[in-house]
């Protein structure tokens, strides 16, 4: 949240992360004509979990002409500075075998940085989703109780848990149900703990859960290729960039 002390011709800039995780903001302005700022915009920063930080003090250049600046702030989860760590994930659920219906670069909507490398399971709505990787709860989503194809409407609007791990890296549990979230906002998790049930919330053709493994990239969220084991061993996940071979549904049930 972007918070503005005092009035024209001299205000400060302050961003106030409301995050239980890591936040870089960037800020700028829509108009410059009458705006001197110290340090000077567009300009980015780094907030801590549940953090405050003074990011700008802005002077009108002609204080006769002193009118309230606009501004904007920009604001993605992490910290661009992680450094990933290799490490195992384990299934998100109990139930099994299912079917994977969108694998690594799917071109319904895995073909973005943010969810290139994302899993869509088919689960029915009502399972257990667990915590593929132990870490801290960031962000919670669940005020949305409806589906459907039309981007417009429904994009930015699927239920959601966000998983900070120790290394930077955020695991993304997506399209859960309106009800059943057994996790809040800053609470410490374990691999196998239970964080909500799951749904057919957002863009979405049916019931499942979408899973990604993201990083902050510099304003940028993107994710990343992960490593995830079943009981009958790791699953055969591609792993660079020539995959568009998993864009076509794969069954994961011979790995599950």
């Amino acid at each position: 949240q972007l918070r503005l002390d005092g009035q024209p011709p001299r205000q400060q800039a302050w961003a106030d992360n409301r995050l239980d995780g890591p936040l870089q903001v960037q800020l700028r302005s829509r108009h410059a004509d009458n705006l001197a700022a110290v340090p000077a915009l567009p300009l980015r920063a780094v907030l801590p979990a549940r953090g405050s930080a003074l990011l700008s003090r802005l002077y009108a250049s002609d204080p006769r002409y002193a009118s309230p600046f606009e501004l904007v702030l920009e604001a993605v989860p992490g910290d661009p500075a992680a450094k990933p760590q290799d490490a195992l994930y384990r299934l998100p659920f109990a139930a099994a075998p299912v079917r994977v219906d969108q694998g690594v670069g799917g071109h319904f909507s895995h073909h973005d940085a943010q969810n290139y490398y994302a899993l869509d399971f088919a689960l029915a709505e009502g399972t257990p989703i667990l915590a593929a990787r132990g870490g801290t709860v960031m962000q919670v989503e669940a005020g949305f109780a409806e589906a459907g194809l039309d981007r417009e409407t429904f994009g930015g609007r699927a239920n959601f848990v966000r998983i900070l791990h120790a290394d930077g890296s955020m695991a993304l549990y997506a399209h859960l149900a309106p009800s059943g979230v057994a996790v809040q906002p800053g609470q410490r998790v374990v691999a196998g703990q239970r964080l909500a049930l799951s749904g057919n919330t957002g863009l979405s053709t049916a019931p499942h859960l979408h899973f990604a493994v993201q990083v902050n990239r510099g304003m940028r969220l993107d994710s990343i290729p992960f490593r995830m084991a079943g009981a009958l061993g790791e699953l055969k996940l591609p792993r660079s960039e020539d995959a568009a071979a998993a864009a076509q549904p794969v069954s994961a049930a011979a790995a599950l």
